[in-house]
């Protein structure tokens, strides 16, 4: 069995996190009963922070993963690697995670293959087991264990969404952008720049966020808009600072980039 180090996966310093409702005491109440949780909401409003506040404050490993089209359940659970020695096995995070009694995050699981993700299915019901199929193993889950997934609702589709059998499994949580008050607070504590420029980039991404649906796929995220405060408390020119972070980033097409740069100027000219 391979060896690891709990303390690796702990993370030293609070992270910043403003907490907006109940989801603190809802996700404390879920983990005391290791119930699985899934994170449902837009993209950059807080769900991965969130995920790492928690683990701080509940003093437990936190084992992130970045799900991808291209992962396969050996990238989750382990394989068989070759070295001088000949082969041996190496656990993967949700093995790990099993065996440490990490939280393991699966970050935007919708983009993994639906062949993938039900792997998880027998770590998330009262089995609480995680089948090593190449290695001729079943792990027990440590008791600490728990599993967390997120995922954008918004981008779900008839090809891209996760089977009822493995929505079943889990408590959800929904998120959103915070109150504009709070948000630009977030911003501001996150960036350096003042009060009043924080609102003014919460203006900005409100205005876009109207526009969803109406030739944008998402608004201006809390997270670009940090970006943006940060170019700006780096003494970049807020135009400047705005084009390349809450503009570029969202769009190619050039009527709907005009009408960003506009929105952006309405506040910082």
């Amino acid at each position: 069995m391979t060896k690891h180090d709990a303390n690796q996966f702990r993370i030293k310093d609070e992270p910043f996190y403003k907490v907006t409702g109940n989801e603190e005491a809802l996700y404390e109440a879920a983990y005391a009963r290791r119930m699985p949780v899934m994170l449902k909401g837009p993209t950059g409003c807080g769900k991965s922070r969130f995920v790492e506040y928690m683990a701080w404050k509940l003093g437990r490993p936190l084992i992130t993963v970045a799900c991808n089209e291209d992962m396969t359940a050996s990238d989750l659970v382990g394989r068989f690697l070759l070295d001088k020695d000949g082969t041996k096995w190496q656990d993967g995070p949700l093995t790990t995670a099993a065996r440490i009694g990490a939280i393991c995050y699966l970050d935007e699981i919708v983009e993994a293959r639906q062949d993938t993700t039900v792997v998880i299915h027998p770590i998330t019901d009262h089995r609480r087991q995680l089948p090593l199929d190449k290695k001729g193993e079943i792990v027990d889950a440590h008791p600490d264990f728990q599993l967390v997934i997120s995922y954008n609702p918004g981008y779900q589709s008839l090809m891209k969404d996760l089977k009822q059998s493995t929505k079943q499994r889990f408590g959800a949580l929904d998120f959103d952008y915070p109150e504009a008050e709070m948000e630009s607070e977030i911003v501001a504590r996150e960036t350096g720049v003042d009060a009043e420029t924080a609102m003014k980039l919460v203006q900005v991404a409100q205005r876009t966020r109207n526009l969803k649906g109406h030739g944008l796929d998402e608004g201006i995220s809390t997270r670009l808009m940090v970006y943006a405060g940060q170019m700006i408390a780096e003494g970049v020119d807020p135009l400047a600072a705005c084009q390349m972070t809450l503009v570029t980033p969202l769009t190619d097409d050039p009527d709907m980039r005009q009408t960003l740069q506009a929105a952006v100027e309405t506040f910082f000219v």
